[in-house]
């Protein structure tokens, strides 16, 4: 896996904190992994008919 920085507003920090200590995230890495994924199905199914999804697009 690559690193990547980015700049995230402190309530988002505190909130994906949060997950991580209710347990439903192991650490801030995943909770970031999960939303991008989740984004990333979102907006290239907009873009693209499902018979045209590339794939490394996870469905």
């Amino acid at each position: 896996m690559r690193i990547v920085s980015v700049q995230l507003p402190q309530s988002f920090v505190n909130a994906m904190d949060q997950l991580v200590r209710r347990g439903v995230y192991p650490n801030r890495s995943e909770v970031i992994r999960t939303a991008i994924r989740e984004f990333l199905k979102k907006e290239m199914q907009l873009e693209f008919q499902d018979d045209e999804v590339p794939e490394y697009v996870i469905r």
